[in-house]
């Protein structure tokens, strides 16, 4: 029973909480704030451009000094992007988090932004799994099949 990203998107929903690259990173921090999240897609127009997360702010703003209230999102946001497609598998996208350390994967599908698939939906997929295949061997074991 392999996962893929398409059945994850359909069970969590493919909500995508963007900001337009010309946005303060006050403004994206009072966004990511009221949606709960920890990144945002940066959006030119209907164009995927970017990803702002906490570790950009932390370290591209905090870290240098900058202010938030005048620092537009564009200029500190992560622009060198690691997507998947919805075929992806979760385990390929658990290899691909932890390889790149990178905690948000958008999901790009056609040439547009499809969804985001974050770590804790990836871990909470492959905990899903391991469930269902202690119950099957459980069950074979115990020959209640």
């Amino acid at each position: 029973m392999t996962s893929t990203v398409r059945q994850l998107l359909q069970a969590k929903g493919n909500m995508v909480h963007a900001i337009p690259a010309d946005a303060t990173v006050f403004e994206a921090l009072e966004r990511m704030a009221a949606y709960d999240v920890g990144a945002l897609m940066v959006m030119n127009g209907n164009q995927l451009v970017g990803i702002f997360s906490e570790r950009d702010y932390a370290r591209k703003i905090v870290l240098m000094g900058r202010i938030s209230k005048d620092t537009l999102v564009g200029e500190v946001m992560t622009d060198d992007l690691i997507t998947v497609t919805p075929d992806a598998t979760v385990a390929d996208c658990m290899n691909l988090m932890t390889g790149n350390r990178v905690r948000h994967l958008p999901v790009i599908e056609d040439g547009r932004l499809i969804g985001v698939i974050s770590i804790g939906d990836v871990v909470k997929a492959i905990m899903t799994q391991q469930e269902f295949m202690i119950a099957e061997l459980e069950s074979y074991i115990t020959g209640s099949r």
